[in-house]
């Protein structure tokens, strides 16, 4: 694989989808060394998914760099020189991994053809990536407390991020201020979330789809309306099947509101 077709595929892929010691990812010495740079983001990606099982295995207190180390196959003078220690090389991890489950969700929601499909869509997309990431899921939600305030300061600002997808939410009732209503409906997501990963059921995920979708459409829509709007969403193409049609220059479906984040 060549140095640029392994680095676009890192960007799509959960810390921890690899283990550290991917035999695809040794770095041969000799002539034909690879260059600085590429080593080094080779490193950097081995550590990560190394830090990810270590963390989910033992637990953020009681991993240590050196485990970490061990799990990548990467000297701890390298890890020194990439991370200045493991709270850093938690939040790096952290940080890469959810900016690619917002990123899958953002794509997801961008193609759908209205708000209540695409809400759908980007739920379906963040449960089956974690489900498929026990490890990153484990790290990423159940872990990150025990990071301390650097951790929690972490998941504020990551929970204001999914506001972008409830951007034209439908007018609700005076006195009810529209963030307010956001951000309890992406915390009582990410509370079910941690319960499930917390229990052992990380690969069960999926099967909440149904319960999100409405327990975040419902507030906005009505309980009976937004369970009568998701009934008529379209399911997905199958996998080889036509590409979902572009919204681009048609209204919303069923009444819905249009797509939220903008400028996807």
């Amino acid at each position: 694989m060549k140095p640029e077709s392994a680095t676009r595929r890192a960007d799509v892929l959960l810390p921890g989808a690899r283990t550290g010691r991917d035999p695809a990812r040794s770095i041969k010495r000799g002539p034909s060394r690879l260059p600085p740079d590429v080593v080094a983001a080779t490193q950097r990606e081995r550590l990560l998914d190394g830090l990810v099982h270590t963390v989910a295995q033992h637990g953020y207190q009681r991993a240590t760099v050196s485990d970490i180390c061990r799990a990548a196959g990467v000297t701890r003078p390298v890890f020194y020189e990439l991370f200045t220690g493991k709270e850093d090389a938690f939040l790096a991890a952290h940080r890469h991994g959810t900016g690619v489950v917002i990123r899958r969700m953002a794509a997801a929601f961008a193609v759908a053809p209205d708000w209540c499909t695409g809400i759908r869509e980007a739920l379906r997309a963040m449960l089956e990536l974690l489900a498929g990431v026990p490890a990153f899921a484990t790290m990423a939600v159940i872990e990150l407390d025990a990071v301390g305030p650097a951790g929690r300061r972490e998941r504020d600002q990551l929970l204001t991020r999914f506001r972008a997808f409830f951007a034209e939410v439908p007018q609700l009732p005076d006195g009810v201020a529209a963030e307010a209503m956001v951000d309890a409906v992406v915390g009582g997501v990410y509370s079910m979330l941690q319960r499930c990963i917390d229990a052992g059921r990380t690969e069960e995920l999926p099967s909440l789809l149904p319960t999100l979708s409405l327990f975040c459409l419902a507030p906005f829509l009505g309980p009976e309306e937004a369970a009568r709007r998701l009934a008529a969403v379209p399911a997905p193409p199958e996998p080889g099947g036509p590409e979902p049609s572009s919204p681009t220059g048609s209204g919303p479906v069923g009444g819905c509101p249009g797509p939220g984040p903008s400028g996807r």
